[in-house]
């Protein structure tokens, strides 16, 4: 506790109890200021008056110098001798002296000093000390804490250094703590099943087996363990170490041959053509094609997939379909459809300057085609240059009339002789006529223009046909001067110098046409439902047997035929074909590199037909025994149209035609034929007949 007055204690400063000067002291000054002598306060020297015993140099003000020379004597009636002059202090070395500081009066003592005239209390010195204290405790936690935490790293990171760090999985497999070598048999031995059993995959909502192995996939173990590190661990591997897990997928391998492989079986399963609408014929009746959608299956992106799901969850791998659109929609193939119907409802005429002819329905219907129009429609498209061919001549006068390059037979040789220039019917612009007729309807009537033009087949091509040898010849033989025998000669001389190109389907109505008496065919009979009934062109289907043995030994391409409903014994067993308008056709194709000429006579009781080109095969024949034999019914008719027929049994029987090459067989294809048994019929007189 502090007295109210003045400290009594002893002043642990000896010189605090000294009163300091209120201002400078001048040199020579009294050593009393209250001296009566020197009412200045000045010694007579000049130097500042000082406290009894106290060096100037304590309290010298800045600037003041250091009085030098003797002793200044004692100073009469002062209190005793001057003081002597203090020591200079000992410099071991010359050091350069700190800037001076100006003298400041000491301010004056409050309640808080120690005593009157003493110093004030260090008071920042008490503060740092226990400061100072804290500051090293702190260190020394710091410096405690780090080495615990490098031990904290450095220990588990020395025990997981060369394996694999702990919690790590492959799939649920755990790997972790063991060698690359040791998670390598693991893997083997836990993935083994999984890597050889059957994935399946999906497309469309059906599901498809494959084999991985066949599809060359394996687990790529290197790979997958090298996604792991082994090598010395980092802190933060460390602390994911021991506080979680971390999962690596599986690496796969593919061999891309094996894959490309298994995809292209997949896409045969699964790939499906895109099938576009149609209207096409039979006959004349128009047939409806409808529209479906296509799929194809992406092969690069399904070898992705499952390469992706190999040793996944096991469920079905979802492959990637490409779904292609047709270009013309179902509404568009009914409406196309209708219009055919009404194109077919007649034929069209054809007239040029007073000459007339026809195209009849049939002929309409095989050479009208419908095409995507590319906006969702169809469009006709008419053939007018091979639908006009059997009329042409019709509208041209012979004299005008272009000739086309052909071949005659001189000396058993086929001799090239040139074609020429002349009027023809400008096809295309009959038919753009034709397919407006088809799209808006309007007269049936087409008047056409003639234009030049070229034969169809060019001097130069005819050389590079190859007909240079016969290949095949055939004859049948038939009563003389039957009214069928007028049909035959008739149709053999309209194919007589026919040629088929190379690739090219020669169709007997195609070429011929409907038969009628324009062109000189007769009423003749032939086979309707069992029965002979007259009708224009009856008997040319003993012309197109005879054609059809010729395709026959010729190694040529059997494309339709269809045998008599019963047999008929002036034709070979198995081995004929009737034909009728617009069906059934009879069609075959020249399936060699090489053109076929097409050569016909005719007498009054044979027909011949031989083909020239080159020849590919040497053809033989070999039937089997009749079998199935079945009877025949006997009836009588009293109807004025009654045509007689001679009873005879059915049966089946097989034809093989076998193809050599220098006497080697290439190939053999086998027919069957199934004959009726032809029914006896007996004309009788009006009213005593069976029907």
């Amino acid at each position: 506790m502090r007295n109210a007055g003045r400290s009594i204690d002893p002043p642990t400063d000896p010189f605090a109890a000294v009163p300091l000067p209120s201002r400078p002291v001048r040199p020579g000054a009294a050593a009393g200021a209250d001296d009566p002598r020197n009412p200045a306060g000045d010694v007579p020297d000049g130097r500042p008056r000082l406290p009894p015993g106290v060096s100037p140099d304590i309290f010298a003000a800045p600037g003041f110098d250091r009085p030098s020379g003797p002793p200044a004597p004692p100073v009469p009636g002062g209190p005793g001798p001057a003081l002597p002059p203090a020591a200079p202090p000992p410099q071991p070395w010359r050091m350069a002296a700190p800037p001076a500081e100006p003298f400041l009066p000491r301010p004056p003592q409050t309640d808080s000093a120690p005593g009157p005239g003493g110093p004030p209390p260090d008071l920042g010195s008490e503060e740092r000390r226990p400061r100072r204290r804290r500051g090293r405790r702190l260190l020394v936690v710091t410096a405690l804490l780090a080495v615990l935490a490098a031990l904290a790293y450095a220990v588990p990171a020395v025990l997981m250094s060369g394996k694999i760090l702990p919690g790590t999985r492959v799939q649920d497999i755990d790997i972790g703590g063991l060698t690359a070598t040791e998670a390598a048999d693991r893997l083997r031995e836990r993935l083994a099943a999984k890597a050889r059993g059957p994935m399946t995959v999906e497309a469309l909502g059906k599901r498809y087996k494959l084999d991985p192995v066949q599809a060359g996939l394996e687990l790529d173990i290197v790979a997958t363990i090298g996604q792991a590190p082994s090598d010395f661990p980092g802190p933060g591997e460390v602390w994911r170490a021991l506080t979680g897990t971390t999962t690596l997928p599986p690496k796969v391998s593919a061999d891309p041959e094996s894959m490309q492989d298994t995809v292209q079986n997949l896409a045969k399963k699964i790939d499906r053509k895109v099938v576009e609408g149609e209207v096409a014929f039979e006959g004349v009746k128009p047939v409806v094609v409808k529209p479906q959608d296509g799929r194809e299956l992406e092969r690069e992106a399904a070898a992705a997939a499952i390469e992706k799901a190999f040793l996944g969850s096991g469920d079905p791998v979802e492959l990637p379909i490409t779904v292609i659109k047709p270009k013309v929609t179902a509404e568009a193939v009914a409406e196309t459809a209708a219009s055919a119907r009404k194109a077919l409802s007649g034929p069209i005429t054809l007239t040029h300057e007073g000459r007339r002819t026809q195209l009849p329905v049939e002929t309409i219907a095989a050479h009208l085609t419908f095409k995507p129009d590319g906006s969702g429609g169809m469009r006709p498209v008419f053939d007018a240059e091979h639908a006009i061919a059997a009329v042409e001549k019709d509208l041209v006068d012979p004299a005008q009339a272009p000739r086309e390059p052909t071949f005659q037979i001189v000396g058993d040789k086929p001799k090239l002789v040139p074609g020429r220039k002349g009027k023809g019917v400008d096809d295309k612009e009959l038919a753009e006529d034709v397919a407006e007729l088809v799209t808006e309807g309007g007269s049936r009537t087409i008047p056409v223009s003639l234009t030049t033009v070229r034969p169809r087949t060019s001097l130069a091509e005819m050389r590079e046909l190859g007909v240079k040898e016969k290949i095949s010849e055939f004859t049948t033989m038939y009563p003389c001067c039957a009214p069928r025998v007028t049909n035959i000669r008739t149709i053999a001389k309209l194919l007589d110098g026919h040629l088929v190109k190379p690739g090219e389907t020669f169709s007997l109505n195609g070429v011929v046409g409907q038969r009628d008496r324009a062109r000189g065919f007769v009423e003749a009979p032939m086979i309707q439902g069992g029965r002979l009934v007259p009708s224009v062109g009856g008997g040319i289907s003993q012309f197109v047997t005879t054609m059809y043995n010729a395709v026959f030994f010729g190694g040529l391409e059997d494309v339709q035929h269809m045998a008599h409903e019963f047999y008929i014994s002036r034709y070979p067993a198995g081995r004929e074909s009737t034909v009728s308008w617009p069906q059934p056709d009879f069609r075959w194709k020249n399936d060699s590199p090489y053109g076929v000429l097409v050569k016909t006579s005719s007498t009054s009781t044979s027909v011949t037909v031989s083909f020239w080109s080159t020849k590919r095969y040497e053809i033989e024949s070999v039937s089997s025994d009749r079998y199935n034999i079945t009877q025949f019914e006997r009836k009588t008719d009293s109807g004025p149209d009654c045509i007689p027929m001679t009873g005879q049994p059915g049966f089946t029987i097989d034809v093989t035609r076998i193809f050599k090459k220098d006497g080697k067989e290439i190939k053999r294809e086998t027919k069957t034929t199934v004959y009726k048994p032809e029914l006896d019929l007996k004309c009788v007189p009006e009213g005593t007949g069976d029907e």
